[in-house]
């Protein structure tokens, strides 16, 4: 990475009490990035993005935006815009006024701040809204505001704080390829938070995996779904069987009494205790293999799932292309499971 636009380095935030939001937390971001900040409630998502826009003073550690430290400086003397989860329109205010109250506090000429929201009003798709109050507006028009406000001061950085989570299914997952668009249109980076793997994998550059207050990983969507660095990634991101089982020499595990070739296995000492993760993808039904006894089945489109328990490991699902949906036994029978061909098992100690 060339020199990055945002740098954190060293960032701790210490609520008291024992309870710490962010423990010595280093991240680079680069200019244009679209960065998703990802990980279950209280891993320190939420508070690495309010670091970054000056809600909440670190502890310890610097916060860097091309190279200058902003850690004293207030919210509104960063250069740095944020979209919250409810929007936070002014509810007295029709759309353009909605847009320009930025521009408004800054003192920006009358002229110049018609052009820039009518300019942001066009690029979010609101042009022919600017006389509509927001109260007639749908949640992802109100959205579509919020951004449009945002974008309208020119940030170098935008900040999103879970911009998607109040609209429905189908809603949600449009304005996920819109926001996608318009990020790769403006070349503005992005910073978001959201709990939704499936939308930070499906918009993201780069998605900063989180738990406890420290970084676990950060990785292309590509990447962290198929080379999850450590247990909590592999079973947070997508679906992961993770079973117990023993390195068997080189390149080998023994699970359920049988010995797999897992090539991530080796330089492993025989008999030592390891974690074998494999993707409801990695599996499929077969004449012989392990043991496996059939709980229920459940429609996934193109797919069915199967759940079932594998008699001293635990539960365990795979997928099952529809056109095989026949070869599926019963609920309560016994089959057996083996690696698909070009599977890719992972280990973890």
């Amino acid at each position: 990475m060339s020199d990055p636009l945002l740098s954190l380095r060293g960032v701790t935030k210490d609520f008291g009490g024992g309870a710490f939001g962010l423990i010595d937390v280093d991240l680079d971001i680069a200019e244009g990035e679209f960065v998703s900040l990802l990980g279950p409630s209280g891993c320190g998502k939420t508070t690495t993005l309010r670091v970054v826009a000056g809600f909440e003073r670190p502890t310890s550690g610097r916060v860097l935006l091309n190279g200058a430290e902003i850690g004293h400086l207030p919210p509104n003397r960063r250069p740095v815009n944020t979209v919250f989860q409810d929007y936070a329109v002014f509810p007295h205010m029709n759309v353009a006024e909605n847009v320009a109250f930025g521009l408004s506090v800054r003192g920006t000429p009358r002229a110049e701040t018609a052009r820039r929201v009518a300019d942001a009003l066009e690029l979010v798709g609101l042009a022919d809204k600017a006389k509509r109050p927001v109260s007639a507006l749908s949640g992802g028009q109100r959205q579509r505001v919020a951004l449009a406000r945002a974008l309208v001061c020119a940030p170098k950085l935008l900040l999103l704080d879970e911009p998607l989570s109040a609209l429905d299914a189908s809603l949600r997952e449009q304005m996920q390829v819109e926001l996608k668009s318009l990020q790769a249109r403006l070349g503005t980076t992005f910073v978001m938070v959201t709990h939704d793997q499936t939308e930070a994998l499906s918009i993201s550059d780069r998605i900063v995996v989180m738990q406890g207050g420290r970084i676990e990983q950060i990785a292309a969507p590509a990447e962290l779904y198929d080379r999850p660095a450590t247990r909590f990634v592999a079973g947070f991101i997508g679906t992961m069987n993770l079973l117990p089982a023993q390195a068997a020499g080189v390149g080998a595990v023994r699970l359920c009494g049988q010995t797999l070739p897992v090539p991530e296995a080796r330089g492993l000492p025989p008999g030592a205790p390891v974690t074998l993760g494999l993707r409801p993808e990695d599996l499929e039904l077969a004449p012989a293999g392990l043991g496996f006894r059939v709980s229920t089945t459940v429609f996934h489109g193109r797919s069915l799932r199967v759940i079932g328990r594998l008699e001293g490991a635990g539960e365990v699902i795979l997928d099952v292309p529809r056109t095989r949906a026949e070869t599926i036994p019963a609920p309560g029978s016994l089959a057996a499971l083996a690696l698909r061909p070009g599977a890719t098992p992972l280990v973890f100690p």
